[in-house]
């Protein structure tokens, strides 16, 4: 940087460095963010899982006590 007195070259190096760390803090934040929705995800994905299983076994116990029923 001929030309440039020092606090100028001094300048430049420090403003692209806070640049830089301001798109490591937003990229940081965005997968904090996708994190948080994964793990949401995943909670909602198990209450899920258990109502449908809740579900079927409410369907095989009905099956299994009609089937006794009908034996009888």
């Amino acid at each position: 940087m001929p030309g440039m007195n020092t606090p100028a070259r001094l300048l430049l190096p420090l403003l692209t460095c806070a640049a830089l760390a301001g798109c490591g803090a937003e990229v940081a934040s965005a997968a904090a963010t996708a994190g948080s929705l994964a793990a949401t995800s995943a909670q909602q994905a198990q209450a899920q899982q258990a109502q449908v299983l809740n579900k079927l076994n409410s369907a095989l116990d009905a099956g299994a006590a009609r089937a006794a029923s009908a034996a009888d």
